[in-house]
């Protein structure tokens, strides 16, 4: 079984090599939104198994996509890994994780070493107060068993169902037990807020995952965050239309390094059709 250290989230996201590029992993209850499991949660463990088959610590994660098929249920999963092509600097591969014979996440990675660049150049994060001027936000009521797995801290954008103008929302995030932050608590990162559109809607609706791209910006920078240093959380929309909204991510660190950016494609659904 790998996982990283003994935190609740590497509990849930571990994987057990089966050989010839297959692994198992088990799906947490604990971890889902609404009626399947959270898509972070998903590209999180894809990704876990990825660098696991990879097994090469010079290749960091730079990119991942996932493209979700169907929910599994909780339970176990599992996850084939194929290394598509591995190159000087960057190796390519591609997993499918099914349950019951059914594929469920189709993912997409893209690792690679560091190399010499003709430029360097990063914009700079929103300001917004420091995590320890804004109080943690408590979203017990929701019902959702995946909002006690992390802290938020909402310090920008609209307030939850307040008919805000723009679909704008973020604030500082960490996991709710202390754990360092890689490539694979990113992509979890990556969809562990509430979606941009509920601030400008009135009520909640169901926004579940199409696909989901992850780009690992600041390797080095993430893995010197001390455990449980939470980073600033980003997420926007600019349309949504024919019931699809696309959403773009920006994670930071409170110094002001980008460590991964996201874009994902979502459904708003009304709770009762996404329930059927």
């Amino acid at each position: 079984m790998t996982a990283r250290g003994a935190t609740e989230f590497d509990r849930a996201t571990a994987v057990a090599r089966l050989g010839d590029g297959a692994w198992a992993a088990d799906i947490d209850a604990a971890w889902f939104a609404g009626r399947g499991p959270n898509g972070g949660y998903l590209a999180a463990t894809v990704l876990r198994a990825m660098v696991a088959e990879l097994d090469d610590a010079a290749r960091e994660p730079r990119s991942l996509t996932c493209h979700y098929l169907r929910p599994p249920a909780a339970g176990p999963v599992r996850i084939h890994i194929t290394v598509e092509r591995s190159g000087r600097a960057t190796s390519t591969l591609t997993a499918r994780l099914a349950q019951d014979g059914r594929e469920c996440v189709l993912g997409v990675a893209a690792f690679g070493i560091g190399v010499p660049a003709p430029a360097d150049y990063a914009g700079a994060p929103p300001a917004v107060p420091g995590p320890d001027e804004v109080p943690a936000a408590d979203h017990s009521a929701s019902g959702l068993s995946i909002v006690s797995r992390f802290e938020l801290r909402p310090a920008l954008g609209g307030a939850l169902f307040a008919g805000a103008d723009e679909a704008l929302t973020g604030g500082w995030l960490r996991f709710s037990d202390a754990r360092g932050t890689d490539a694979i608590a990113l992509a979890m990162f990556a969809d562990a807020w509430f979606p941009a559109p509920w601030v400008r809607l009135r009520g909640p609706v169901a926004a579940p995952t199409i696909d989901l791209t992850v780009h690992f910006r600041g390797p080095q920078a993430a893995s010197a965050l001390a455990p449980g240093e939470p980073v600033l959380a980003v997420f926007r929309s600019t349309t949504a239309a024919d019931g699809f909204f696309e959403e773009d991510g920006e994670l930071w660190t409170r110094d002001g390094v980008l460590l991964a950016q996201s874009r994902q494609l979502a459904l708003l659904e009304p709770l009762d059709r996404a329930a059927a």
